[in-house]
């Protein structure tokens, strides 16, 4: 029988964080997926189940984000995310992290491997990575302006987020659509989402660079062409950082790529991991 899917909470610093997970549970190594921003760990449900049978593999709600805690005081910056996910993986055991990274989790998780490049086993970004000469798109520049960014928060409501999505990702299946779009609604999440879209200025998505160039592991970028966020011209510049990095184009995708076509961008990135993670 394919491993069960296990759903569990784990108290980091004092934040409950639910965590999706196959596998052994005692492997040291594991398939790391971190979401963005709206996100949730239930995201990756399609990748996660298409890996093989052995491999460990989480999928944890960031603090904000699906039903883990929004705590007032937590600090909402990449590098507290990146303190988060290291207390995450130092609690569930795992010491090499093959790291799978979609929208903001990708300045969370590549600011982890900047901190530890020798327990990384290998990168997957999708629509996401280290950005260089990035620009914040439209609603990122209403969300960083006082008052502003409240107000639109204060409308937010879900057929409002819905249309809105729908708007500026017509590829997105209507189920994912809704599920996303729901993600943005709770008081938690808009309240982390302002903080730390404030915290951080486009630089500070690029993570660090020269800190990041000491990953000799492996790299494969998955990037939509149409992706209304995160320009696709930014798959490229991934090699910036990253030398050894593989990169995959698809046209006419977007943001969600891995929601929209799947099988498509399972197809890449399973047999990647499948040859780097150790499966036991």
């Amino acid at each position: 029988m394919p491993d069960p899917v296990r759903t569990h909470v784990v108290t980091v610093a004092g934040v409950r964080t639910p965590v999706a997970e196959r596998g052994p549970a005692d492997a040291t190594e594991a398939v790391v997926f971190v979401h963005g921003n709206p996100g949730a760990g239930e995201d990756w449900a399609g990748l996660q189940g298409r890996l093989p049978d052995g491999i460990r593999a989480i999928a944890p709600d960031m603090p904000g984000f699906g039903s883990a805690d929004a705590p007032e005081d937590f600090d909402y910056t990449v590098d507290g995310y990146a303190t988060h996910l290291a207390g995450l993986l130092d609690a569930l055991g795992i010491t090499r992290a093959h790291l799978v990274l979609h929208d903001f989790g990708g300045p969370w998780g590549l600011a982890w491997a900047a901190r530890r490049p020798a327990q990384v086993g290998s990168l997957v970004l999708l629509n996401t990575g280290a950005l260089v000469d990035y620009s914040w798109h439209r609603l990122a520049r209403i969300w960083r302006t006082p008052v502003v960014g409240e107000i639109l928060m204060a409308l937010s409501f879900r057929p409002v987020l819905e249309r809105a999505l729908a708007l500026e990702n017509p590829r997105l299946p209507k189920a994912d659509l809704v599920r996303v779009a729901g993600q943005l609604t709770s008081p938690g999440t808009k309240r982390a989402v302002l903080r730390l879209y404030r915290a951080t200025d486009p630089a500070g998505m690029a993570a660090d660079i020269e800190a990041l160039r000491a990953v000799e592991a492996p790299v494969l970028v998955v990037w939509g062409t149409d992706d209304r966020y995160i320009p696709a011209v930014q798959a490229v510049r991934q090699r910036r950082t990253f030398p050894q990095a593989h990169v995959e184009t698809l046209d006419g995708l977007g943001h969600w790529a891995f929601l929209e076509e799947p099988e498509q961008v399972a197809s890449f990135v399973v047999p990647f991991l499948q040859e780097h993670a150790t499966a036991g």
